[in-house]
């Protein structure tokens, strides 16, 4: 909005309005009248003068006479969607017959009116057109910053707040162009045969020859002085030329993150511009960017994204939601089994999948339970269905080592220091966590949101059920999408090793297409911001990583820790505290590699369980609630979070990082005291 605001759904502040009519006297005496009731109103004789206006003084609503010589009323409606498409236009003609306003609904008008209109009845239309175009602003990410002043101008709207993107900026120029610190040349420089637990910080070190530095390896690696001429340098110059190259990598990292949390870019011009500065700073050879950006996670959220559609437009949505939703009849039955059950079942099944199956279903109660209520919006009450099903959801990591491919990083970590771990094991130490912790996200959940619902009556499953009765029976479509669904999840637990997580949904994409029920056109219409997001997240944690970036902030965090943290379950809750915070930056499995290998050595110098210290870490990398990258989940559910009618986006990132915020807090007090200092000491981990 620029000069209005809503205030108890009544739109206040001075309507732009632009009239378009050949007849001068019209023009005149309903300008006057308008303006009389507080309107700023601009008036043109013809389609060509309106086109001009609409580029220049941005017009709210325009009321359009659809019969005038030269370029008509169609005519002028087309050019001024194309350059405006937000912009809500009333249809005005002397001739008003149901084939004309067929006709104009082709292209968009908000309303048709016959000429001449009754002055009340058409400001009661101009004041809803304005409300729709706040809407149609959502619907189209078109970002309306009030110029009222400077502050106001700085401080700007979701999508485009100029004081963060300068400070940000700002940044980023300090850490990228200062010189590194020396601990960070230091480091890069050190050969694996001087300390090889040490250099091992990143999985993918672990392919280093002997006498290799992790700056000779970055050069060998990244290929960037073969794509600069071939030069020689030396082994001071590769150290200094990587540690370099580890701070603009972290600089980027920072000034994305800031972006993501703060909204003030939108997700996919953010996940460019990281890609843009990969390439600008060289960080790797133009082919190796495009590579570390196309990973099997950014095609599984492409699939989850695509085979969302094919669930909705067959309308077996709510088929599952009727399964998983059969006992949520009231708010506390939602939060205190629902939320729950849903942890525990992602353990053993892909997490991701199952935000993907519910997310739409919430979406469907959700309208549901507005409409019975009478409630046109309840945003409170979309954060919370959408929120406390991705917490809860990512939180069910830790449950089993099926839950994740961080999970398998680090029962390799352990096996390479000869401790093996099995599937029973994990699930004895790890299980007991996922209930509890979801229990107490509901609980937050509970108390954070009970008073602030408008919508009293929180009965998802009746709501659901009627929906599914408006469809009847199964149709073959469902029944073929369901049959697909079920050979998907077999896919995953069977070839989950050999077609990673990507393959199977995408071969579920190509099998839906083939039997005609999902079409281009569908999957074309999903977010593909959100793809972009989760393709500059995969590149920024491969690239901190091989820099040696993430190794040095490791070391970094580490040693500042009180001697209480570094042995014993002081260091299980110092590794859990850097490997939560860095997985809201990073995917976890790119957390687990950069920091399993530091911790788990470290509990083996300091005569603490190894065990321990590498579960805690595993563990703590599922708690990515803060920033959508962290996971694929909280892309899904970001991306899915639309009002149906509006297009509104109802959860924003502000919410995740807000309510994500105090969910991480929670996790990690769950994990310290529930598990580090409770069963697990009663099991005997430490022994």
């Amino acid at each position: 909005m620029s000069e209005a605001t809503v205030s108890g759904g009544v739109l206040e502040g001075t309507g732009k309005v632009l009239l378009v009519d050949d007849e001068e006297h019209f023009r005149t005496a309903m300008k006057k009248q308008l303006e009389v009731r507080g309107y700023s109103v601009m008036d043109v004789g013809a389609g060509e003068d309106a086109i001009k206006i609409v580029r220049h003084k941005s017009p709210e609503v325009i009321v359009l006479d659809q019969k005038m010589p030269g370029m008509d009323g169609i005519q002028t409606l087309k050019e001024i969607k194309a350059i405006r498409p937000e912009v809500q236009i009333i249809m005005l003609t002397g001739h008003g017959t149901t084939e004309k306003a067929r006709l104009t609904g082709k292209y968009d008008v908000f309303k048709y009116m016959a000429k001449p209109c009754p002055v009340e009845e058409l400001i009661d239309y101009i004041e809803a057109a304005r409300q729709e175009r706040i809407y149609a602003m959502a619907r189209h990410e078109i970002p309306d910053v009030k110029r009222t002043s400077l502050k106001a101008w700085l401080t700007g709207v979701h999508g485009l707040r100029p004081g963060i993107i300068i400070a940000n900026v700002l940044l980023f120029l300090l850490i990228a162009l200062t010189p590194p610190p020396k601990s960070m040349v230091s480091l890069v420089a050190e050969q694996k045969s001087e300390k090889a637990a040490r250099i091992l910080g990143y999985s993918d070190f672990g392919k280093m020859k002997d006498g290799d530095s992790i700056g000779s390896y970055y050069l060998d690696k990244s290929k960037i002085m073969e794509h600069r001429g071939g030069a020689e340098v030396s082994d001071d110059q590769a150290a200094m030329i990587a540690a370099r190259k580890a701070k603009i990598m972290i600089g980027i990292l920072v000034l994305s993150a800031v972006f993501w949390a703060s909204g003030a870019l939108p997700v996919g011009i953010t996940a460019f511009l990281a890609c843009v500065l990969m390439y600008m700073f060289n960080i790797l050879t133009p082919n190796d960017i495009a590579r570390a950006h196309f990973k099997d996670a950014v095609l599984f959220v492409m699939g989850v994204l695509g085979l969302a559609a094919a669930i909705s437009k067959t309308g077996l949505d709510r088929r599952i939601g009727l399964l998983l939703l059969g006992t949520s009849k009231s708010l506390p039955l939602f939060l205190f089994i629902f939320c729950p059950l849903l942890a525990v079942s992602a353990s053993f099944l892909s997490e991701h999948a199952l935000v993907a199956f519910v997310v739409p279903v919430l979406m469907l109660g959700y309208m549901g339970v507005t409409r019975a209520a009478g409630v046109k919006k309840d945003r409170a009450l979309a954060v919370m269905l959408i929120l406390v099903c991705c917490f809860t959801a990512n939180i069910g990591g830790p449950g089993s080592p099926a839950a994740g491919g961080r999970n398998a990083v680090m029962i390799g970590i352990l096996a390479d220091y000869g401790i093996q771990i099995s599937f029973g094991e994990w699930v004895k130490y790890g299980l007991p966590f996922v209930p509890v912790c979801a229990i107490a996200i509901a609980a937050y959940f509970f108390f954070a949101f009970r008073n602030k619902l408008q919508v009293k009556k929180l009965d998802l499953i009746t709501e659901i059920r009627k929906e599914t009765q408006k469809i009847g029976k199964m149709t073959k479509q469902e029944y073929l999408t369901a049959v697909i669904l079920v050979i998907l999840v077999v896919m995953l637990i069977t070839l989950g090793e050999e077609f990673g997580m990507g393959g199977p949904f995408l071969f579920a994409l190509v099998i839906l297409s083939c039997f005609g029920i999902l079409q281009w056109k569908d999957i074309n219409h999903i977010h593909w911001d959100v793809v972009a997001l989760y393709a500059s997240a995969s590149a920024l944690g491969y690239c901190v990583a091989l820099t040696g970036g993430s190794l040095w902030i490791a070391e970094r965090f580490i040693s500042a820790l009180p001697p209480f943290f570094q042995s014993g379950a002081g260091l299980a809750i110092s590794s859990s505290l850097f490997s939560g915070t860095v997985t809201n930056f990073m995917s976890d499995g790119a957390t687990v590699a950069a920091i399993g290998p530091i911790t788990v050595p470290m509990a083996i110098l300091s005569n603490t369980s190894p065990v321990m210290v590498g579960l805690a870490t595993a563990f703590a990398s599922s708690f990515a609630h803060m920033m959508i990258i962290g996971t694929p989940n909280n892309a899904i559910a970001y991306a899915m979070a639309r009002d149906p009618e509006t297009g509104e986006q109802l959860v924003t990132l502000g919410d995740f990082f807000k309510h994500g915020t105090i969910v991480l807090l929670i996790s990690w007090a769950v994990l310290f005291f529930w598990t580090i200092l409770g069963y697990w000491q009663w099991m005997g981990i430490d022994k």
